[in-house]
Protein backbone atom coordinates (compact mmCIF):
# COMPACT_ATOMS: atom_id res chain seq x y z
CA UNK A 1 0.00 0.00 0.00
CA UNK A 2 1.57 3.30 -1.11
CA UNK A 3 0.05 6.21 0.82
CA UNK A 4 -2.23 8.62 -0.99
CA UNK A 5 -2.25 6.49 -4.16
CA UNK A 6 -3.69 3.48 -2.30
CA UNK A 7 -7.13 2.35 -3.37
CA UNK A 8 -9.89 3.05 -0.84
CA UNK A 9 -10.98 -0.57 -0.51
CA UNK A 10 -7.38 -1.59 0.13
CA UNK A 11 -7.11 0.99 2.90
CA UNK A 12 -10.28 -0.36 4.50
CA UNK A 13 -9.04 -3.94 4.32
CA UNK A 14 -5.60 -3.04 5.65
CA UNK A 15 -7.10 -1.07 8.55
CA UNK A 16 -9.36 -3.97 9.49
CA UNK A 17 -6.44 -6.39 9.37
CA UNK A 18 -4.44 -4.16 11.72
CA UNK A 19 -7.21 -3.98 14.31
CA UNK A 20 -6.65 -5.68 17.66
CA UNK A 21 -10.02 -4.58 19.08
CA UNK A 22 -13.02 -6.83 19.60
CA UNK A 23 -14.81 -5.01 16.80
CA UNK A 24 -13.85 -2.49 14.13
CA UNK A 25 -15.62 -0.30 11.59
CA UNK A 26 -13.66 1.59 8.93
CA UNK A 27 -15.18 4.32 6.76
CA UNK A 28 -13.16 5.75 3.88
CA UNK A 29 -14.68 8.85 2.27
CA UNK A 30 -13.13 9.85 -1.07
CA UNK A 31 -14.29 13.30 -2.15
CA UNK A 32 -13.79 15.41 -5.24
CA UNK A 33 -15.40 18.77 -5.93
CA UNK A 34 -15.58 21.46 -8.59
CA UNK A 35 -16.89 25.00 -8.34
CA UNK A 36 -17.54 28.19 -10.26
CA UNK A 37 -17.99 31.66 -8.77
CA UNK A 38 -19.10 34.87 -10.44
CA UNK A 39 -19.80 38.50 -9.62
CA UNK A 40 -21.11 41.40 -11.68
CA UNK A 41 -21.96 39.14 -14.65
CA UNK A 42 -18.45 37.69 -14.93
CA UNK A 43 -16.71 34.55 -13.71
CA UNK A 44 -14.24 35.25 -10.92
CA UNK A 45 -12.83 31.92 -9.78
CA UNK A 46 -13.09 28.20 -10.40
CA UNK A 47 -11.41 25.22 -8.88
CA UNK A 48 -11.22 21.47 -8.40
CA UNK A 49 -10.29 19.74 -5.14
CA UNK A 50 -9.79 16.16 -3.97
CA UNK A 51 -9.52 14.70 -0.52
CA UNK A 52 -9.76 11.59 1.62
CA UNK A 53 -11.01 11.12 5.17
CA UNK A 54 -10.63 7.90 7.10
CA UNK A 55 -12.75 7.16 10.17
CA UNK A 56 -11.90 4.23 12.42
CA UNK A 57 -14.33 3.00 15.08
CA UNK A 58 -12.92 0.49 17.56
CA UNK A 59 -15.10 -1.43 19.99
CA UNK A 60 -13.76 -3.10 23.12
CA UNK A 61 -15.75 -5.54 25.23
CA UNK A 62 -15.51 -5.35 29.01
CA UNK A 63 -17.13 -6.74 32.11
CA UNK A 64 -19.44 -3.73 32.33
CA UNK A 65 -20.22 -3.45 28.61
CA UNK A 66 -18.80 -2.51 25.23
CA UNK A 67 -16.90 0.74 24.72
CA UNK A 68 -16.27 2.55 21.45
CA UNK A 69 -13.54 4.90 20.27
CA UNK A 70 -13.70 7.01 17.14
CA UNK A 71 -10.83 8.76 15.36
CA UNK A 72 -11.08 10.54 11.98
CA UNK A 73 -8.20 11.98 9.98
CA UNK A 74 -7.68 13.40 6.53
CA UNK A 75 -5.06 12.40 3.95
CA UNK A 76 -3.94 9.29 5.85
CA UNK A 77 -0.80 7.68 4.43
CA UNK A 78 0.28 4.05 4.75
CA UNK A 79 2.65 4.95 7.57
CA UNK A 80 -0.10 6.76 9.49
CA UNK A 81 -2.64 3.95 9.26
CA UNK A 82 -1.53 1.78 12.18
CA UNK A 83 -1.15 4.74 14.58
CA UNK A 84 -4.69 5.76 13.63
CA UNK A 85 -6.00 2.29 14.48
CA UNK A 86 -4.17 2.28 17.78
CA UNK A 87 -5.51 5.74 18.63
CA UNK A 88 -9.09 4.53 18.11
CA UNK A 89 -8.44 1.48 20.27
CA UNK A 90 -6.94 3.63 23.02
CA UNK A 91 -9.93 5.95 22.87
CA UNK A 92 -12.25 2.96 23.29
CA UNK A 93 -10.33 1.62 26.29
CA UNK A 94 -10.46 5.05 27.94
CA UNK A 95 -14.12 5.73 27.17
CA UNK A 96 -16.02 3.35 29.41
CA UNK A 97 -19.12 1.39 28.34
CA UNK A 98 -21.10 2.94 25.49
CA UNK A 99 -24.78 3.45 26.21
CA UNK A 100 -25.67 2.68 22.57
CA UNK A 101 -23.61 -0.51 22.31
CA UNK A 102 -25.06 -3.13 19.98
CA UNK A 103 -23.58 -6.03 17.99
CA UNK A 104 -22.04 -4.80 14.76
CA UNK A 105 -24.33 -5.24 11.77
CA UNK A 106 -23.94 -8.24 9.50
CA UNK A 107 -25.28 -8.77 6.02
CA UNK A 108 -24.56 -9.76 2.45
CA UNK A 109 -21.03 -10.23 1.09
CA UNK A 110 -19.25 -7.38 -0.68
CA UNK A 111 -20.41 -6.50 -4.18
CA UNK A 112 -17.99 -5.98 -7.04
CA UNK A 113 -18.44 -2.20 -6.68
CA UNK A 114 -16.54 -2.23 -3.38
CA UNK A 115 -13.23 -2.73 -5.17
CA UNK A 116 -13.87 -0.21 -7.95
CA UNK A 117 -12.18 3.23 -8.02
CA UNK A 118 -14.06 6.14 -6.45
CA UNK A 119 -16.38 8.21 -8.58
CA UNK A 120 -15.04 11.67 -9.40
CA UNK A 121 -16.24 15.05 -10.53
CA UNK A 122 -14.33 17.87 -12.17
CA UNK A 123 -14.71 20.87 -14.42
CA UNK A 124 -16.39 18.65 -17.02
CA UNK A 125 -19.55 18.66 -14.90
CA UNK A 126 -20.05 22.27 -16.03
CA UNK A 127 -19.52 21.50 -19.75
CA UNK A 128 -23.07 22.49 -20.74
CA UNK A 129 -23.84 24.70 -17.76
CA UNK A 130 -20.93 27.16 -18.17
CA UNK A 131 -21.78 28.30 -21.74
CA UNK A 132 -25.44 28.72 -20.74
CA UNK A 133 -24.30 30.75 -17.73
CA UNK A 134 -22.42 33.03 -20.12
CA UNK A 135 -25.66 33.57 -22.04
CA UNK A 136 -27.39 34.44 -18.76
CA UNK A 137 -24.67 37.03 -18.05
CA UNK A 138 -25.32 38.61 -21.44
CA UNK A 139 -29.08 38.69 -20.83
CA UNK A 140 -28.55 40.24 -17.39
CA UNK A 141 -26.24 42.94 -18.77
CA UNK A 142 -28.77 43.77 -21.47
CA UNK A 143 -31.50 43.98 -18.83
CA UNK A 144 -29.54 46.24 -16.48
CA UNK A 145 -29.03 43.76 -13.63
CA UNK A 146 -26.01 42.06 -12.10
CA UNK A 147 -25.68 38.38 -11.25
CA UNK A 148 -23.64 37.06 -8.34
CA UNK A 149 -23.37 33.48 -7.22
CA UNK A 150 -21.68 30.13 -7.25
CA UNK A 151 -22.12 26.59 -8.50
CA UNK A 152 -20.67 23.71 -6.53
CA UNK A 153 -20.55 20.01 -7.33
CA UNK A 154 -19.22 17.32 -5.00
CA UNK A 155 -19.02 13.55 -5.33
CA UNK A 156 -18.28 11.46 -2.25
CA UNK A 157 -17.55 7.75 -2.56
CA UNK A 158 -17.97 6.04 0.81
CA UNK A 159 -16.37 2.66 1.46
CA UNK A 160 -17.57 1.00 4.67
CA UNK A 161 -16.03 -2.19 6.05
CA UNK A 162 -16.56 -3.95 9.37
CA UNK A 163 -14.93 -6.76 11.29
CA UNK A 164 -18.35 -8.47 11.14
CA UNK A 165 -17.95 -8.88 7.38
CA UNK A 166 -19.76 -5.93 5.78
CA UNK A 167 -18.20 -4.34 2.70
CA UNK A 168 -20.47 -1.56 1.43
CA UNK A 169 -19.99 1.25 -1.05
CA UNK A 170 -22.05 4.32 -2.05
CA UNK A 171 -21.36 7.18 -4.49
CA UNK A 172 -23.13 10.41 -3.53
CA UNK A 173 -23.28 13.36 -5.96
CA UNK A 174 -24.34 16.72 -4.51
CA UNK A 175 -24.77 19.86 -6.61
CA UNK A 176 -25.98 23.32 -5.64
CA UNK A 177 -26.54 26.54 -7.56
CA UNK A 178 -27.20 29.85 -5.82
CA UNK A 179 -27.71 33.09 -7.72
CA UNK A 180 -28.38 36.63 -6.53
CA UNK A 181 -29.56 39.30 -8.93
CA UNK A 182 -29.11 42.93 -7.94
CA UNK A 183 -30.12 46.23 -9.42
CA UNK A 184 -27.12 48.44 -10.27
CA UNK A 185 -27.90 50.77 -7.34
CA UNK A 186 -28.09 47.75 -4.95
CA UNK A 187 -31.53 48.75 -3.70
CA UNK A 188 -33.19 45.61 -5.07
CA UNK A 189 -32.10 42.01 -4.66
CA UNK A 190 -33.54 38.61 -5.57
CA UNK A 191 -32.28 35.07 -4.90
CA UNK A 192 -32.70 31.69 -6.53
CA UNK A 193 -31.32 28.32 -5.45
CA UNK A 194 -31.31 24.92 -7.11
CA UNK A 195 -30.21 21.45 -6.05
CA UNK A 196 -28.97 19.14 -8.78
CA UNK A 197 -27.13 15.82 -9.00
CA UNK A 198 -25.14 16.70 -12.12
CA UNK A 199 -26.05 20.19 -13.53
CA UNK A 200 -27.59 18.71 -16.69
CA UNK A 201 -31.05 19.77 -15.49
CA UNK A 202 -30.21 23.40 -14.67
CA UNK A 203 -31.13 26.26 -17.04
CA UNK A 204 -29.25 29.47 -16.13
CA UNK A 205 -31.29 31.52 -18.60
CA UNK A 206 -34.53 30.43 -16.92
CA UNK A 207 -33.04 31.28 -13.52
CA UNK A 208 -32.07 34.75 -14.76
CA UNK A 209 -35.54 35.31 -16.26
CA UNK A 210 -37.20 34.48 -12.92
CA UNK A 211 -34.81 36.79 -11.06
CA UNK A 212 -35.50 39.57 -13.56
CA UNK A 213 -39.21 39.20 -12.89
CA UNK A 214 -38.63 39.48 -9.15
CA UNK A 215 -36.48 42.59 -9.53
CA UNK A 216 -39.27 44.13 -11.59
CA UNK A 217 -41.77 43.34 -8.83
CA UNK A 218 -39.54 45.24 -6.42
CA UNK A 219 -39.75 48.53 -8.34
CA UNK A 220 -42.81 49.39 -6.21
CA UNK A 221 -42.16 49.37 -2.47
CA UNK A 222 -44.78 49.15 0.26
CA UNK A 223 -44.18 49.37 4.00
CA UNK A 224 -46.19 46.96 6.13
CA UNK A 225 -46.30 46.57 9.92
CA UNK A 226 -45.72 43.37 11.84
CA UNK A 227 -48.74 41.10 12.12
CA UNK A 228 -50.29 37.90 10.88
CA UNK A 229 -50.65 37.65 7.10
CA UNK A 230 -51.88 35.08 4.63
CA UNK A 231 -48.54 33.90 3.32
CA UNK A 232 -47.31 31.70 0.50
CA UNK A 233 -44.19 29.83 1.59
CA UNK A 234 -42.21 28.69 -1.48
CA UNK A 235 -40.69 25.18 -1.56
CA UNK A 236 -37.25 26.36 -0.39
CA UNK A 237 -38.74 27.91 2.77
CA UNK A 238 -40.88 24.85 3.43
CA UNK A 239 -37.80 22.63 3.05
CA UNK A 240 -35.83 24.65 5.60
CA UNK A 241 -38.67 24.30 8.11
CA UNK A 242 -39.23 20.59 7.46
CA UNK A 243 -35.51 19.83 7.80
CA UNK A 244 -35.40 21.52 11.20
CA UNK A 245 -38.49 19.59 12.18
CA UNK A 246 -36.83 16.34 11.07
CA UNK A 247 -33.68 17.16 13.06
CA UNK A 248 -35.92 17.62 16.11
CA UNK A 249 -37.82 14.35 15.72
CA UNK A 250 -35.78 11.88 17.73
CA UNK A 251 -37.93 9.25 19.41
CA UNK A 252 -35.91 9.20 22.63
CA UNK A 253 -36.18 12.94 23.26
CA UNK A 254 -39.89 12.76 22.48
CA UNK A 255 -40.48 9.82 24.80
CA UNK A 256 -38.61 11.62 27.58
CA UNK A 257 -40.86 14.66 27.30
CA UNK A 258 -38.41 17.12 25.75
CA UNK A 259 -39.83 17.92 22.30
CA UNK A 260 -42.88 18.97 20.36
CA UNK A 261 -43.46 15.27 19.64
CA UNK A 262 -43.80 14.39 23.34
CA UNK A 263 -47.22 13.26 24.49
CA UNK A 264 -48.55 14.95 27.63
CA UNK A 265 -48.35 12.45 30.44
CA UNK A 266 -45.66 10.37 28.74
CA UNK A 267 -44.81 8.69 25.45
CA UNK A 268 -44.81 10.15 21.96
CA UNK A 269 -47.42 11.67 19.67
CA UNK A 270 -47.11 8.87 17.11
CA UNK A 271 -50.62 8.19 15.80
CA UNK A 272 -51.76 11.76 16.36
CA UNK A 273 -53.18 13.92 13.57
CA UNK A 274 -50.67 16.67 12.74
CA UNK A 275 -52.37 18.32 9.77
CA UNK A 276 -55.89 18.46 8.31
CA UNK A 277 -54.28 18.24 4.87
CA UNK A 278 -53.44 14.81 3.45
CA UNK A 279 -49.73 15.48 3.87
CA UNK A 280 -47.07 12.80 3.65
CA UNK A 281 -43.55 13.48 4.88
CA UNK A 282 -41.27 10.66 3.82
CA UNK A 283 -37.71 9.58 3.11
CA UNK A 284 -36.50 6.97 0.65
CA UNK A 285 -32.87 6.32 -0.37
CA UNK A 286 -34.15 5.34 -3.82
CA UNK A 287 -36.20 8.52 -4.42
CA UNK A 288 -35.53 9.52 -8.07
CA UNK A 289 -33.29 12.59 -8.23
CA UNK A 290 -32.75 12.51 -4.46
CA UNK A 291 -30.93 9.19 -4.14
CA UNK A 292 -28.93 8.68 -0.93
CA UNK A 293 -27.02 5.89 0.81
CA UNK A 294 -29.19 2.77 1.27
CA UNK A 295 -27.35 1.93 4.48
CA UNK A 296 -26.39 3.73 7.68
CA UNK A 297 -23.16 5.73 7.64
CA UNK A 298 -22.45 7.05 11.15
CA UNK A 299 -19.11 8.76 11.77
CA UNK A 300 -20.03 9.41 15.41
CA UNK A 301 -22.67 8.53 17.99
CA UNK A 302 -25.23 11.10 19.07
CA UNK A 303 -28.83 11.39 20.12
CA UNK A 304 -30.14 10.11 16.80
CA UNK A 305 -27.13 8.20 15.47
CA UNK A 306 -24.96 5.29 16.61
CA UNK A 307 -21.62 4.06 15.28
CA UNK A 308 -22.76 0.53 16.13
CA UNK A 309 -25.49 0.85 13.47
CA UNK A 310 -23.05 1.36 10.58
CA UNK A 311 -24.10 -0.72 7.60
CA UNK A 312 -27.69 -1.33 8.68
CA UNK A 313 -30.15 -1.10 5.75
CA UNK A 314 -31.90 2.26 5.36
CA UNK A 315 -35.23 1.90 3.60
CA UNK A 316 -38.31 4.02 2.86
CA UNK A 317 -39.99 5.65 5.86
CA UNK A 318 -43.22 7.62 6.17
CA UNK A 319 -42.68 10.10 9.00
CA UNK A 320 -46.13 11.59 8.47
CA UNK A 321 -48.83 9.87 6.41
CA UNK A 322 -52.21 11.38 5.51
CA UNK A 323 -51.52 14.14 8.02
CA UNK A 324 -50.82 11.71 10.89
CA UNK A 325 -47.49 11.30 12.68
CA UNK A 326 -46.29 7.75 11.98
CA UNK A 327 -42.61 7.51 12.89
CA UNK A 328 -39.75 9.22 14.71
CA UNK A 329 -35.99 8.79 14.25
CA UNK A 330 -34.43 5.88 16.13
CA UNK A 331 -31.21 3.92 16.40
CA UNK A 332 -31.32 0.29 17.51
CA UNK A 333 -30.57 1.55 21.00
CA UNK A 334 -33.29 4.20 21.12
CA UNK A 335 -35.76 1.87 19.40
CA UNK A 336 -35.24 -0.51 22.28
CA UNK A 337 -35.71 2.25 24.84
CA UNK A 338 -38.89 3.70 23.31
CA UNK A 339 -40.58 0.80 21.55
CA UNK A 340 -40.63 2.87 18.34
CA UNK A 341 -39.52 0.83 15.30
CA UNK A 342 -36.00 1.32 13.94
CA UNK A 343 -35.78 4.28 11.55
CA UNK A 344 -32.31 5.76 10.99
CA UNK A 345 -31.92 9.50 10.37
CA UNK A 346 -32.51 10.15 6.65
CA UNK A 347 -30.46 11.97 4.02
CA UNK A 348 -33.44 13.04 1.92
CA UNK A 349 -36.90 14.38 2.66
CA UNK A 350 -40.08 14.65 0.59
CA UNK A 351 -43.26 16.47 1.60
CA UNK A 352 -46.26 15.75 -0.61
CA UNK A 353 -49.83 16.92 -0.16
CA UNK A 354 -51.13 15.73 -3.51
CA UNK A 355 -51.41 19.28 -4.83
CA UNK A 356 -50.93 20.15 -8.49
CA UNK A 357 -50.81 23.97 -8.48
CA UNK A 358 -47.58 25.76 -9.21
CA UNK A 359 -46.53 28.67 -7.04
CA UNK A 360 -47.66 31.07 -9.78
CA UNK A 361 -51.09 29.43 -9.80
CA UNK A 362 -51.30 29.76 -6.02
CA UNK A 363 -50.45 33.45 -6.35
CA UNK A 364 -53.23 33.84 -8.92
CA UNK A 365 -55.67 32.36 -6.37
CA UNK A 366 -54.67 34.80 -3.62
CA UNK A 367 -56.80 37.88 -2.97
CA UNK A 368 -54.34 39.54 -0.62
CA UNK A 369 -51.25 38.11 1.02
CA UNK A 370 -47.48 37.83 1.06
CA UNK A 371 -45.20 35.78 -1.14
CA UNK A 372 -41.84 34.93 0.41
CA UNK A 373 -38.57 34.19 -1.34
CA UNK A 374 -36.73 32.39 1.43
CA UNK A 375 -36.00 32.23 5.15
CA UNK A 376 -32.72 33.00 6.88
CA UNK A 377 -30.99 32.78 10.25
CA UNK A 378 -33.43 30.22 11.62
CA UNK A 379 -32.98 29.50 15.32
CA UNK A 380 -34.93 27.56 17.94
CA UNK A 381 -36.79 29.49 20.63
CA UNK A 382 -38.70 26.71 22.43
CA UNK A 383 -38.01 22.98 21.89
CA UNK A 384 -41.25 22.00 23.63
CA UNK A 385 -43.28 23.56 20.79
CA UNK A 386 -40.46 23.72 18.21
CA UNK A 387 -41.02 27.46 18.02
CA UNK A 388 -38.50 28.90 15.56
CA UNK A 389 -37.51 32.45 14.79
CA UNK A 390 -35.76 33.80 11.73
CA UNK A 391 -35.77 36.41 9.01
CA UNK A 392 -37.19 36.77 5.55
CA UNK A 393 -34.66 37.65 2.87
CA UNK A 394 -34.25 38.79 -0.75
CA UNK A 395 -37.84 39.70 -1.40
CA UNK A 396 -41.18 39.64 0.41
CA UNK A 397 -43.81 40.46 -2.19
CA UNK A 398 -47.32 41.83 -1.81
CA UNK A 399 -50.03 39.91 -3.66
CA UNK A 400 -53.29 41.73 -4.45
CA UNK A 401 -56.08 40.44 -6.64
CA UNK A 402 -54.05 37.44 -7.78
CA UNK A 403 -51.04 39.49 -8.88
CA UNK A 404 -47.77 40.57 -7.31
CA UNK A 405 -48.02 44.35 -6.95
CA UNK A 406 -44.78 45.23 -5.17
CA UNK A 407 -42.18 44.39 -2.59
CA UNK A 408 -42.60 44.98 1.14
CA UNK A 409 -40.12 45.26 3.98
CA UNK A 410 -38.54 42.19 5.54
CA UNK A 411 -39.78 40.65 8.78
CA UNK A 412 -38.69 38.53 11.68
CA UNK A 413 -41.02 35.56 12.06
CA UNK A 414 -41.94 33.32 14.98
CA UNK A 415 -43.49 30.01 13.97
CA UNK A 416 -43.39 26.28 14.69
CA UNK A 417 -43.20 24.08 11.58
CA UNK A 418 -45.42 21.49 13.31
CA UNK A 419 -48.00 24.18 14.07
CA UNK A 420 -47.77 25.45 10.49
CA UNK A 421 -48.63 22.00 9.14
CA UNK A 422 -51.70 22.10 11.33
CA UNK A 423 -52.78 25.51 10.00
CA UNK A 424 -51.83 25.25 6.33
CA UNK A 425 -54.85 25.38 4.05
CA UNK A 426 -53.20 24.40 0.75
CA UNK A 427 -50.17 22.49 -0.49
CA UNK A 428 -49.03 23.06 -4.03
CA UNK A 429 -47.10 20.82 -6.38
CA UNK A 430 -44.14 19.02 -4.83
CA UNK A 431 -40.85 19.84 -6.53
CA UNK A 432 -37.17 19.37 -5.88
CA UNK A 433 -35.76 22.39 -4.09
CA UNK A 434 -32.71 23.76 -2.34
CA UNK A 435 -33.14 24.79 1.31
CA UNK A 436 -31.30 28.08 1.70
CA UNK A 437 -30.48 28.03 5.40
CA UNK A 438 -29.38 24.38 5.55
CA UNK A 439 -27.81 23.97 2.08
CA UNK A 440 -24.39 23.28 3.60
CA UNK A 441 -25.79 20.28 5.50
CA UNK A 442 -28.87 18.99 3.71
CA UNK A 443 -29.68 19.39 0.00
CA UNK A 444 -31.85 16.44 -1.02
CA UNK A 445 -35.38 17.75 -0.52
CA UNK A 446 -38.64 18.01 -2.45
CA UNK A 447 -41.51 20.03 -1.06
CA UNK A 448 -44.59 21.98 -2.19
CA UNK A 449 -45.40 25.60 -1.58
CA UNK A 450 -47.71 26.00 1.41
CA UNK A 451 -50.49 28.51 1.99
CA UNK A 452 -50.68 29.62 5.64
CA UNK A 453 -53.61 31.95 6.45
CA UNK A 454 -52.00 33.63 9.47
CA UNK A 455 -48.20 33.43 9.31
CA UNK A 456 -46.74 35.33 12.26
CA UNK A 457 -44.51 38.20 11.17
CA UNK A 458 -43.52 39.18 14.69
CA UNK A 459 -41.53 42.33 13.89
CA UNK A 460 -40.20 44.39 11.01
CA UNK A 461 -36.63 43.73 9.93
CA UNK A 462 -34.36 46.18 8.15
CA UNK A 463 -32.44 43.43 6.37
CA UNK A 464 -32.43 43.03 2.58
Amino acid sequence: MSGASSKPHEIVERALSLSRADGCVVIADEESSANLRWAGNALTTNGVTRGRTLTVIATVDGAEGTASGVVSRSAVTAEELEPLIRAAEAAARDAGPAEDAQPLATGTPASAAFTEPPAETGSQVFAAFAPALGEAFAAARAGGRELYGFAHHRVTSTYLGTSSGLRLRHDQPTGTLEVNAKSPDRTRSAWSGTATPDFTDVDPLAVDADLARRLAWAERKVELPAGRYETLLPPTAVADLMIYQMWSSGARDAAEGRTVFSKPGGGTRIGEKISPLALTLRSDPGEPGLESAPFVVAHASGGDSSVFDNGLPAGPVDWIADGTLRQLITTRHTAGLTGVPLAPAPDNLVLDGGGTRTLDEMVAATERGLLLTCLWYIREVDPATLLLTGLTRDGVYLVEGGEVTGVVNNFRFNESPVDLLGRATEAGRTERTLPREWADWFTRAATPALRVPDFNMSSVSQGV
